[in-house]
């Protein structure tokens, strides 16, 4: 078209052809800036519903507020704060449109908003990345935005925040030649009228699209905070109040949860209202009754979207006859100990512990309820004997017969090791030997004074104290690998009770690794 002698009537041709061309590009740019004019209404349309859809949320969280303070309190607080934002932030936008819509005749004539000269003098110096007060202010606000948001969210909702970093981001944006370009300068700078104007109501859409996934967020949170295993404990519902000696206890176990942030509005308990109310239970206190079957009946009322919600109560509870004898037990076995104290617990059930006394040789009381400690003498039994008045004066005497067993032998133990163990000469010649009782119920402890020490083919070394000296060290170095030395003949004292001989440890063996 442009090369080469040319007649006239191609001149003409070619002349028809650019002004063919220059017409379909400008009824392709009416048709564009008419698209941008319809979108942006669509756009209006949906804020103006997802307003009323998260002003509708807004109340919601303001109730549930109300009726339940501890439980969604905080978030009424947080959804407060980012409701302010968000209308400060959208009414900012709104502000900037209309001055935008302003410039122009007929703010509906989409087809006349082709030009990007209004905002090329607000926002834009010339040299990208250079703004008027203005353009920075733009970015700024967004930016503010972003970070208000993140903060006021705290944590816990990193999904949201990771879509609002992204919704609204203003970090530089790589084009299609992929050269990178300021964000403000790659969205608004040259763009026709209608088009930014449109740009700025989608702002405004994700700023409604955000306060929706944040007040969704908290309510879910605190929804799966309610319904978490966590929060569930077994509980077990008899049957029957109590069950009678020799018959099978029925009943069921059902998971149940316990919120102490869940208030009731009312607790109406055989009909007074239980005004103790902790953990999210109602606190009962009041006469036991007549010996037997009793019934609770009541209600538990709460707040639910404004309306009262009745949860009905009906159960009951046994009284059972006083008692007419002891319960005693050993509070570690069957068995009491020599060279121990024992502790002894001794109750009457429904008797007071200054009514209750108990006696045997070797017991005495120990502070506390029922409590007693036990240092058994010779023999290989000790009967104790209780003795109680019941309150309405009635006397009462039971008693118990426990066997009296010696402290088993101890073992012989290197670094707490017993038996048949493997080990470095280095090792040993450093280790603590001491005695040991495995699986012993008392937490006893056992000093060591001096031990016997036989390595293959050398005479027995005896030491004295708790560890190899020299002439243990120097024999234990003549071991080879895998020759076995036995430590054995442990001397030993009980701490506390010096008078008490223990039996002779068994040996331990040490087999040498190296």
């Amino acid at each position: 078209m442009a090369g080469g002698k040319q007649s006239p009537r191609q001149k003409m041709i070619n002349l028809m052809y650019l002004i063919f061309i220059a017409m379909l590009a400008m009824n392709m740019s009416k048709e564009v800036l008419q698209a941008f004019g319809l979108m942006d209404n669509k756009l209006v349309a949906a804020n103006d519903a997802a307003t009323t859809r998260n002003k509708r949320s807004y109340e919601d969280l303001a109730l549930k507020a109300v009726e339940q303070s501890e439980k969604y309190g905080d978030e009424a607080a947080k959804a407060d704060k980012i409701q302010k934002l968000s209308e400060d932030y959208f009414a900012y936008i709104e502000n900037l449109k209309e001055e935008m819509k302003s410039t122009v005749d007929d703010p509906t004539d989409y087809e006349t908003m082709d030009s990007g000269k209004f905002l090329d003098e607000k926002f834009f110096k010339g040299d990208d990345g250079v703004y008027h007060e203005a353009g920075q202010e733009f970015v700024d606000r967004m930016n503010k935005y972003r970070s208000d948001l993140s903060t006021v969210m705290g944590e816990g909702s990193e999904s949201v925040k990771k879509d609002v970093e992204t919704r609204f981001s203003t970090d530089k944006v790589t084009n299609r030649e992929g050269k990178e370009i300021f964000w403000l300068d790659y969205n608004y700078k040259g763009f026709p009228l209608v088009a930014s104007i449109t740009k700025m109501t989608q702002i405004q859409a994700d700023i409604k699209t955000t306060e929706s996934e944040v007040l969704g967020n908290m309510l879910q949170g605190q929804m799966a905070s309610d319904v978490s295993m966590n929060n569930y404990q077994a509980i077990l519902i008899p049957n029957a109040p109590a069950t009678l000696q020799g018959e099978n206890f029925q009943g069921k176990i059902v998971l149940g949860r316990y919120d102490g942030s869940l208030k009731p509005t009312k607790v109406v308990i055989n009909g007074k209202e239980i005004t103790n109310i902790k953990d999210g239970g109602a606190i009962l206190d009041f006469p036991s009754g007549n010996v037997g079957e009793n019934e609770i009946k009541g209600k538990f009322i709460f707040m639910e979207n404004g309306i009262p919600v009745e949860i009905p109560v009906e159960t009951s509870y046994a009284v059972v006859a006083k008692p007419n004898s002891a319960v005693i037990s050993a509070d570690k076995m069957n068995v009491v100990y020599r060279g121990v104290q024992n502790p002894i617990t001794v109750s009457v059930p429904g008797v007071a512990d200054n009514a209750v006394k108990a006696s045997a040789p070797g017991l005495r009381k120990v502070k506390g309820i029922g409590k007693y400690e036990m240092a058994p003498g010779k023999g290989r039994e000790v009967k104790i004997t209780v003795s109680a008045k019941l309150p309405d004066g009635t006397p009462i005497t039971s008693s118990q017969i426990f066997r009296i067993k010696d402290i088993p032998a101890p073992v012989a133990a290197v670094r707490g090791e017993y038996g048949m163990i493997k080990m470095p000469k280095s090792t040993l010649q450093k280790a603590t030997i001491s005695s040991i009782l495995p699986d012993f119920v008392f937490d006893l402890k056992i000093n060591t004074t001096g031990f016997s020490v036989k390595v293959p083919g050398q005479p027995t070394v005896i030491v004295k104290g708790e560890k190899f000296d020299a002439s243990a060290i120097r024999v234990l170095n003549k071991a080879r690998r895998g020759d076995v030395v036995i430590i054995f003949d442990i001397k030993q004292k009980l701490v506390g009770n010096s008078g008490y001989y223990l039996k002779n440890a068994s040996p331990v063996n040490v087999e040498i690794t190296n």
